[in-house]
């Protein structure tokens, strides 16, 4: 099914807030999202990601105005995730290791135990202060991703025939949902897995470009120019960032960011509506008509098929392929030119 992919499977990628704001972590892209409101896709801002506040395996946001990062068996406390300012390092008391999300709200710090249904409330990570443990009720347990605001917390849910939720509550043990919003399109297409959902599922094809057929009874020898597109559609990519103000201290202009959000979802699986294929190798700077010259002989009545490999995005040409292929075939190749991305 194609949708966001959830944050058990996308390492250094988490959703936090912090006050009035909600955040989204992308240490594959190397920069994060801040909005105001995902439902309405207001006030959205992208800044880096300070190289010390990347590839966490959890983020979270507490009331103290400050950012949590959890790697291993230790988090950093920063106060902001581009500067890493104020950074300050602590162990994770025992009892507070191994969760599958963690949030602030309330003034407390919750750990997500999803595989046991339970979760922790805590007002110390380092030292597992006033800690009490409740059942998840099974409403409250298919989150992808969870984060909380001073008053709230907040967990995306799988896609739906309604698209994608996030829930608003008050208690994980009661399933006391206050409100069910659905997320911004210009939201969503930060999200990893986003851009299946707005504009639909990868693609790879092979397109006809030109045939060739001698209807003669001798052979010939053709000599052609062949004109093929090569690059990536920066004009059609860079509407999914027109409603984003981008800090100066992102080291891509929108056009590159753009193509690289393209690029993370060519790279991922089928299941998230991606081809699961590296185009880390392909030209994707903006898209240029190139010439090439092709001697080709061809025997009476024969033809001859060009081919060119173009990835896309529902219906939308987004990557168009260096590779070629020229054969006597009508039918278009079945091999997929580009290699596996890494898992």
């Amino acid at each position: 099914m194609n949708g966001i992919i959830p944050k058990s499977k996308a390492k250094g990628t988490d959703i936090c807030g912090v006050n009035d704001y909600y955040y989204i972590i992308r240490s594959d892209l190397g920069c994060y999202m801040q909005s105001s409101d995902f439902n309405k896709g207001l006030d959205i801002s992208i800044f880096s990601l300070h190289p010390a506040c990347q590839n966490g395996d959890h983020y979270l946001g507490h009331e103290d105005g400050y950012f949590y990062i959890i790697k291993g068996n230790s988090y950093r406390r920063v106060k902001n995730l581009t500067t890493d300012s104020d950074a300050v390092v602590y162990s994770l008391h025992p009892n507070c290791r191994g969760g599958d999300h963690y949030l602030s709200a309330f003034g407390n710090f919750y750990i997500i135990f999803q595989g046991k249904g339970t979760y922790r409330r805590t007002t110390n990570m380092n030292q597992d202060l006033d800690a009490v443990e409740y059942s998840l009720h099974p409403n409250c347990r298919d989150g992808l991703y969870y984060w909380g605001l001073p008053n709230h917390y907040y967990f995306l849910k799988p896609v739906s025939k309604w698209g994608v939720e996030y829930y608003k509550g008050t208690d994980f043990s009661k399933d006391e949902c206050t409100a069910v919003y659905s997320v911004h399109p210009d939201v969503l297409n930060f999200l990893p897995g986003g851009l299946s959902v707005t504009i639909g599922p990868a693609f790879g094809i092979w397109e006809n470009i030109k045939t060739l057929t001698n209807d003669s009874n001798t052979p010939v020898t053709w000599q052609k120019k062949i004109t093929r597109r090569v690059g990536y559609n920066k004009e059609k990519m860079t509407q999914i960032t027109h409603n984003w103000k981008i800090a100066a201290s992102v080291s891509t202009e929108s056009g590159a960011l753009a193509a690289l959000i393209a690029k993370m979802q060519f790279s991922f699986s089928a299941e998230y509506g991606g081809s699961h294929v590296s185009t880390e190798k392909e030209s994707w700077n903006e898209m240029t008509e190139e010439e090439e010259q092709l001697s080709f002989q061809l025997k009476p009545n024969e033809s001859v098929y060009l081919w060119q490999y173009r990835m896309g995005l529902g219906e939308e040409p987004v990557l168009f392929c260096r590779d070629l292929k020229i054969d006597d075939e009508p039918n278009p190749p079945t091999e997929v030119p580009l290699p596996p991305a890494q898992s």
